[in-house]
């Protein structure tokens, strides 16, 4: 039995029927390269029951305390059912990527059950329309709730459930896993109490700790080398109200290659300053066109990992977060580049100031009573819907993938793409993911606050092309190729996979829009 963290039981108090806390994934995999060709859904089954033993996520179910008096416990599941948690559906013909979108969306907006080990996966075949994806491959929308792991940890759980090379061997170590009995309330609620009357003591300790950082950030504010205008300043976007229960789903896939290129236009720049640059001129496109481009500059979540080398496979969250303004108010690719440059350089030199590890520990001592009703207080008043200044309006989230390929059942993963939670007041989210050569934006965002994602996708590849034209990268559409007629192979419960393509590409930026 293992208590969560401060953080991680945020996460719990959180989750309301409008906002359920799992992050999650849209993975699609080529099955020619499996054993014989083909997977069927049974061989998935097996092999992810095989590789249970590497991930301690898998199996553990949350017991809340009575009253929420302290933080839930992780417990082994001694009802754990595989098959409640892995799904199997197919999309209508003629399952190209629009239709793809839109049941990944309808899967992920769908809480998890809470009385069970909280995650999901659902594979769905009939993928045959999807440009630039071979025949007969399939996908996977995954769900793992918040509380339990991060985006790191999220990418070590997918470590656990992959291989590197295609051949299916079962592990040669023994499955030690154990039941565990159900906790007694009555103990738990003592322990809770206890603790509640200590955790001023740990407040405390944990406040003296911060007292250095404050103090570099406060002497930092003084002399102008960073400053808070940028959260202070955030406008007020129809992302920022509250969300309904019903999602949509979009992506753009990139070759990373083109993304570490236009570090050019602005000296010093990393991959991520490139990534909020191209979601800051999307913004401004989608808003623009909407009359609803607001005058100053839309800011960004970031969330920073802290995670160290000794806690990798481990649960729950080790991450901070940085104020990142997107430069939404710049038109010109080059100046909102070297602006949203200047600004993160900034806000990171202010969360270096205070310690991101820091800010996450101090979250660990948060009164386990007061987050939960604070947090239902939040959604029942609808506080996101009143004339308040945001502190951010949307989250932009970077998780590096394998620079390798990997593989599941001896399957080839050939794209991934991030999706992730809202709550009240962030009603739209993006996940910017790298996978051996190609890097994706992916965006979740709530169905009642934007009805065409279509046309922000659009906006993405857009703000992505003007960018690569002024920085004199902008390269002329490829030649369309022939069509080949494939020959037939055997049809599957998992595929109906044809003859293996010259080509085997993730669904490309130019692909999705013509979808």
């Amino acid at each position: 039995m293992e208590q969560l963290q401060g953080m991680d039981a945020s996460f719990v108090a959180l989750e309301t029927p409008n906002s359920p806390m799992h992050i999650g994934s849209l993975l699609i995999y080529d099955p020619s390269t499996a054993p014989g060709g083909f997977v069927r859904f049974k061989d998935i089954l097996r092999f992810y029951k095989e590789r249970m033993r590497f991930s301690k996520t898998m199996r553990q179910k949350l017991v809340k305390v009575p009253f929420n008096v302290d933080y839930p416990y992780w417990v082994e599941d001694a009802d754990f059912d595989l098959e409640f948690h892995v799904r199997h559906v197919a999309l209508p013909k003629p399952g190209d990527w629009r239709q793809l979108c839109i049941q990944a969306a309808r899967i992920f907006a769908r809480p998890l059950d809470l009385n069970r080990p909280p995650w999901e996966f659902t594979v769905i075949e009939g993928l045959d329309n999807v440009p630039g994806v071979p025949k007969g491959c399939y996908a996977v929308v995954t769900k793992v709730h918040h509380a339990a792991i991060d985006g790191m940890s999220g990418i070590d759980l997918m470590q656990a459930l992959h291989t590197t090379e295609p051949t299916v061997t079962p592990p040669n170590e023994p499955d030690t896993w154990k039941p565990e009995k159900y906790p007694n309330k009555l103990g738990m609620f003592a322990k809770g109490y206890v603790r509640a009357w200590i955790n001023p003591f740990r407040q405390m300790s944990v406040a003296a700790q911060a007292v250095p950082g404050v103090y570099r950030a406060a002497r930092g504010m003084i002399k102008g080398d960073f400053g808070l205008n940028a959260a202070i300043q955030a406008p007020k976007t129809r992302f920022n109200a509250k969300v309904s229960p019903h999602r949509v789903y979009e992506g753009r896939v990139f070759e990373l290659s083109d993304i570490k290129a236009l570090r050019s236009l602005s000296e010093g720049a990393k991959v991520n300053d490139v990534m909020l640059t191209i979601i800051g001129g999307a913004l401004h496109k989608y808003l623009k066109h909407h009359g609803e481009l607001p005058k100053t500059t839309m800011t960004a979540m970031a969330p920073i990992s802290v995670r160290s080398e000794g806690e990798k496979n481990t649960m729950g969250n080790q991450v901070s977060a940085m104020i990142a303004p997107l430069g939404t108010h710049i038109a010109d690719p080059t100046e909102r580049m070297s602006y949203v440059f200047e600004q993160t350089s900034r806000s990171k030199e202010m969360t270096n100031a205070i310690g991101a590890r820091q800010m996450t520990e101090a979250s660990k001592v948060s009164p386990a009573l007061f987050m939960a009703l604070g947090a239902q207080a939040y959604t029942r008043l609808g506080i996101a819907n009143f004339n308040m200044t945001p502190v951010i309006n949307t989250i932009v989230t970077n998780v590096p993938g394998p620079p390798i390929p990997i593989y599941s059942c001896g399957a080839k993963l050939i794209s991934l793409q991030g999706m992730l939670c809202l709550v009240d007041g962030v009603g739209l989210g993006h996940v910017v993911q790298s996978y051996v050569r190609e890097a994706t934006i992916s965006f979740t965002a709530d169905r009642a606050l934007m009805q065409d994602p279509e046309f922000y996708s659009e906006c993405i590849q857009d703000s992505f092309e003007e960018m690569m034209k002024a920085a004199g990268l902008h390269k002329k559409p490829a030649a369309a190729k022939p069509k080949s007629k494939p020959a037939t192979r055997k049809k599957t419960a998992a595929s109906k996979a044809q003859a293996k393509p010259a080509a085997k590409k993730a669904p490309t930026q130019r692909a999705a829009k013509a979808s």
